[in-house]
């Protein structure tokens, strides 16, 4: 699918022209990078050597938004940024461009036991995808949180809400094991009430 015009009225659209507005330090580079229609242009930018982060940011996400699959590697790298609003903006310019190589790449960093702080956005991306990645990755991570003492509670009260969302029996052992946590013994207990009975 390919949109034609991304229109400042995209919800997503204007808060990255707003965030990277204010980070770059070239104005006309910044305008022209927004206002291009040509996608051999905006494809440049992802491959041209000492291109700025913000403006292989804005040729990805308008790449990625349009369907051209030339985005994916770059949107993938910014959706395990550590920048949560960087990772937003990679997630919806990752479900628009559809490309079957984005469930493995976000189950790949979602369970990734080195990358857990930035792990939130791919975990939020599984649950949107309802891809065949998405339960398993789900509940590698949310398993591996469960530990005592672990820090990533976000991560994991993610984990228990997409859980939720995706109503698979196979997330139920889990999502029991969480019940006592308390950050996620309550979320545990709704997502437990959503799989499916007997």
């Amino acid at each position: 699918m390919r949109v034609d015009k991304l229109t400042v009225m995209d919800e997503e659209f204007r808060s990255l022209m707003d965030r990277l507005g204010r980070e770059a330090g070239e104005p006309e580079a910044f305008r022209r990078l927004l206002a291009t229609e040509d996608d051999e242009e905006l494809a440049r930018v992802l491959v041209e050597r000492e291109r700025p982060l913000w403006a292989r940011e804005i040729a990805a996400f308008r790449l990625g938004c349009r369907g051209d699959r030339r985005a994916f590697e770059a949107l993938v790298l910014l959706l395990n940024h550590r920048d949560p609003e960087r990772c937003v903006s990679a997630a919806h310019a990752l479900r628009l461009l559809g490309d079957p190589r984005t469930p493995r790449a976000a189950a790949a960093l979602a369970t990734n036991s080195l990358r857990t702080a930035y792990a939130l956005h791919p975990v939020r991306l599984l649950t949107a995808l309802r891809a065949p990645e998405s339960v398993p990755a789900l509940v590698s991570t949310l398993h591996r949180l469960l530990a005592p003492d672990e820090p990533h509670w976000r991560v994991a009260l993610a984990c228990v809400e997409g859980l939720g969302t995706l109503a698979d029996d196979r997330a139920r052992p889990v999502l029991e094991a969480a019940l006592p946590h308390p950050r996620l013994g309550a979320a545990a207990e709704e997502a437990l009430g959503r799989l499916p009975s007997g």
